[in-house]
């Protein structure tokens, strides 16, 4: 069932265009991702679902109510966590849910988010002394009071710590399990990857791609990378003798990547070698990369070291269909 239908959406303010004729569906019960960098339309986008801008041209339909038209029946049905958000410096954890409350003819016990949500000892705490991670969780709770069908998250983490963001994915994750529908606004690819069910990525007003996040991965052929550094002695040195000896260049030289290109030439899962970050990085593909780049570099006396390998991942995905990195 599609809680969610948007068809031909489009907004422009004076001669930007913000969103250019985006259509999607998003179906009950999942995480919904909508996913690029700043200033792509995704924050826009989610406003005219929300009824809090008006489309141009287009239309909306969020649980078969119209935003234009029925936008208090529909804000009795939906959870909104804004992409900028605060609260006045001297009002307390518990006031604040309880305010909120107010606003709703039906509501859950806010008593349940306070524990739920870990902020319980923090009852009495003002806005103002609370941590960036436990404000983002305030927010998230006042969002589930109406207990709503449809959670909107807008950049959830942005500004958190890794350790914070990780604790925001383990709450959205609860956010789903209590039957909700989530809609998440983020320009963090790993984030989106690691969560969402589907992902729509946005660039430039326009949807580029729309589809589970595996899926998206592996329209790139599952590539892979092997990522290490070589020592200039480990050219001529077996590995064992140079690991705790042999400093890893700073930076592989020109030279350096040459000789792990010729060494690599003619191995069919290896697609590419380039330098970057002050490392060697290889591309390829295939169950047996690994194997096959390890022994072919080690029959050509190079010996790498602090190897790791990578997978595909959602930003690669971005930088396949437009050309460039996210950018923030």
């Amino acid at each position: 069932m599609n809680v969610i239908t948007v068809e031909h959406l489009f907004k422009a303010y004076g001669p930007v265009v913000a969103v250019d004729d985006i259509s999607f569906q998003v179906e009950e019960g999942e995480i919904f991702g909508i996913v690029g960098p700043n200033g792509a339309g995704k924050t826009t986008t989610v406003e005219c679902i929300e009824g809090l801008r008006f489309p141009d041209r287009g239309t909306v339909t969020v649980l078969g109510l119209d935003p234009r038209t029925e936008g208090d029946r529909l804000r009795q049905e939906i959870g909104v966590q804004l992409q900028e958000a605060a609260l006045p410096d001297r009002i307390k954890v518990w006031e604040a849910l309880d305010l909120y409350a107010s606003f709703y003819p039906r509501t859950v016990a806010w008593a349940e988010l306070l524990e739920q949500f870990s902020l319980a000892e923090k009852k009495e705490a003002y806005f103002a002394r609370l941590s960036g991670g436990q404000k983002q969780r305030l927010f998230i709770a006042l969002a589930l009071l109406n207990d709503p069908r449809i959670v909107f998250l807008d950049e959830l983490t942005t500004g958190l710590d890794p350790q914070a963001r990780r604790a925001m994915w383990d709450l959205v994750r609860q956010v789903r399990d209590r039957g909700k529908t989530v809609v998440l606004i983020t320009h963090f690819m790993e984030e989106a990857e690691r969560l969402c069910d589907r992902v729509a990525v946005i660039d430039r007003g326009r949807i580029i791609a729309l589809d589970t996040p595996r899926n998206l991965i592996r329209r790139l052929g599952g590539e892979v990378r092997a990522i290490f550094t070589v020592a200039e002695v480990a050219f001529t040195t077996p590995a064992s003798m140079v690991m705790s000896t042999a400093p890893a260049i700073a930076a592989p030289s020109p030279a350096v990547v040459d000789r792990v290109r010729q060494a690599l030439a003619g191995v069919p899962q290896v697609t590419k070698v380039e330098s970057a970050e002050g490392e060697v990085v290889v591309h390829g593909q295939g169950t047996d990369f690994i194997v096959a780049v390890v022994t072919r570099l080690g029959a050509a006396g190079i010996y790498p070291q602090n190897l790791r390998t990578e997978q595909a991942t959602l930003d690669d995905v971005f930088l396949a269909l437009t050309g460039r990195k996210m950018r923030d």
